[in-house]
C-alpha cells in the first residue's frame, strides 16, 4: 500500500527521488575526494618528503648538532636494505644554517646527499625546474624556486652558507646553484637546499658520518612491521615513522572521514525539509482516506508504520542511483584525473598538495552512507506520521 501511495503523484514522487539522488551523488563525492586529497598527500609526504621511517641520534632533533650523528651509520643501512620489505635507502648529513647573498640571508636546513641516490630517492631529479643538478664539480648547491625568488638567486649564482661544526664553531663555504627544484610543499622549498654529503662532512667535521638513514618501503601495509622491528633491533636510536615526522597530515587523514561525513549529513538534513513537506502533503490530501482507515479498525502503530514505510521507499528509491552516479563520476575522475590548479597551485602547494588529484569510490563508507540515508528518511517521517495518528476518524471524514 505505501509503495503504490509513492506513485498517486508521480511528479512530485520523482522530484524527491531526484532529490536524494542528487545529495547522495554530492556527498559521495566529497567523500571520494576528500579521500583522494588525503591519499595524494599521504604519497607526497612518503615519496618526496619524509620517506616511510627515518632514523637519527636520539638527541638530535633536539637542536640539530652535528656532533650527535649515527654510529656505525654504514651497517645500519646495510641491514634495512638487505630486507625485502625496504625498496630504497639513503644516507643525509644534515645541518641548520644561514644562507646569504649579496641581497641579504635567511635560515635553511642543509641536507648533504649522495646525488645517485637521492635523486632518484625523493623524486629531486623530477622535480628540477632549472638546471641538471649536481654535475660533478666541487660546491655545488640545489635549492627551492620559492626559496631562489626570495633571495633573487638564479642558475649559476653563487651564496655563502653558514652553521657551525662538531666544535661549535662557525665554518662558512661558497656554494654555485646547479639546480632550483619546485615540490608540491612551498614550505619546504623554501627551506631545504641540498649539497654533495660529502662537502657539507667536510665543512662540519664529521668525515664518513651520517645524521639520518631515511628508508622507502615497496609497501605502505609493511610500515607497523618494520616500524616495530627497527625499535627493537636499534634500541638506542629515534626510529620515527612518517605518522610522527608529519603528524598534521596523520591528523588531516583521521579526520578528514569525519568532516566529510558531516557535510552529507548536513546535505541530508537539508533534504529532509523536501520530504517532510511531500509527505505532510501526502497525508493532508488523504485526510478522508485516513480517517476512514481508523473508524474501520486500523491501529494507530500501523498508521505510523505506513507513514514511515513510505517516507524510507521514497528515500531508498533515489539511493541507488546517487551511488550508481557517484561511482561512474568518481571512477571517471579517477582514471583521468581532476584538476584543482584553478583554486590556484600557489594555494594548494601552501598546505602540501598536488593540484592534480585522482578521487577514490569510498567503498568501505557505503553501508555508513545508506545508514545515514534511512536515519533521514526515519527523521523525516515523524512529523506527517505524528500529524496522521493526530487525526480524528468524524473530523476527518466530513473533509
Amino acid at each position: 500500500m505505501a509503495w503504490r501511495n509513492i506513485w498517486r503523484n508521480k511528479l512530485r514522487s520523482v522530484v524527491i527521488m531526484c532529490s536524494v539522488a542528487l545529495g547522495l551523488f554530492a556527498g559521495i563525492s566529497v567523500l571520494a575526494l576528500y579521500r583522494g586529497m588525503m591519499s595524494s598527500r599521504v604519497r607526497t609526504v612518503i615519496d618526496e618528503e619524509v620517506a616511510h621511517l627515518q632514523i637519527h641520534h636520539p638527541l638530535f632533533k633536539n637542536n640539530y648538532a652535528p656532533i650527535y650523528h649515527l654510529q656505525p651509520a654504514k651497517n645500519i643501512a646495510t641491514e634495512f636494505a638487505a630486507m625485502p620489505e625496504v625498496k630504497a635507502v639513503a644516507e643525509r648529513s644534515i645541518a641548520q644554517g644561514m644562507l646569504s647573498t649579496p641581497t641579504g640571508s635567511t635560515g635553511v636546513q642543509i641536507i648533504g646527499i649522495h646525488p645517485a641516490v637521492e635523486l632518484h630517492f625523493s623524486g629531486l631529479k623530477e622535480k628540477l625546474k632549472e638546471g641538471n643538478g649536481f654535475t660533478g664539480k666541487q660546491h655545488e648547491i640545489i635549492l627551492g624556486l620559492k626559496l631562489a625568488e626570495k633571495m633573487k638567486l638564479k642558475l649559476h649564482s653563487k651564496l655563502v652558507l653558514t652553521f657551525t661544526d662538531t666544535s661549535n664553531s662557525i665554518v662558512s663555504g661558497a656554494f654555485k646553484v646547479a639546480g632550483i627544484y619546485e615540490s608540491h610543499n612551498t614550505k619546504l622549498d623554501e627551506e631545504l637546499v641540498y649539497v654533495e654529503k660529502e662537502e657539507l662532512n667536510a665543512l662540519l667535521s664529521t668525515q664518513g658520518m651520517t645524521h639520518e638513514i631515511a628508508i622507502l618501503l615497496r609497501q605502505d601495509d609493511d610500515l607497523p612491521a618494520v616500524a616495530q622491528q627497527a625499535k627493537a633491533r636499534y634500541t638506542g636510536l629515534l626510529t620515527e615513522t612518517w605518522q610522527d615526522l608529519s603528524p598534521e597530515t596523520d591528523l588531516m587523514v583521521k579526520t578528514v572521514d569525519d568532516y566529510s561525513y558531516i557535510i552529507m549529513i548536513i546535505i541530508m538534513l537539508a533534504l529532509a525539509f523536501g520530504i517532510i513537506n511531500t509527505m505532510l502533503m501526502a497525508v493532508i490530501e488523504r485526510t478522508r482516506e485516513v480517517g476512514m482507515m481508523t473508524a474501520l479498525g486500523t491501529s494507530r502503530l500501523r498508521t505510523f508504520l505506513l507513514v514511515l514505510t513510505e517516507t524510507v521507499l521514497l528515500t531508498l528509491a533515489g539511493t541507488p542511483v546517487g551511488v550508481t552516479a557517484g561511482w561512474l563520476v568518481t571512477n571517471y575522475f579517477h582514471q583521468k584525473g581532476l584538476d584543482l590548479s584553478g583554486m590556484g597551485k600557489e594555494m594548494m602547494s601552501s598546505f602540501g598538495f598536488r593540484t592534480m588529484i585522482y578521487p577514490e569510490f569510498p567503498s568501505d563508507k557505503i553501508l555508513n552512507v545508506f545508514l545515514i540515508v534511512v536515519g533521514t528518511a526515519v527523521i523525516s517521517s515523524l512529523l506527517p506520521a505524528l500529524r496522521a495518528l493526530r487525526m480524528k476518524p468524524i473530523d476527518a471524514l466530513r473533509q
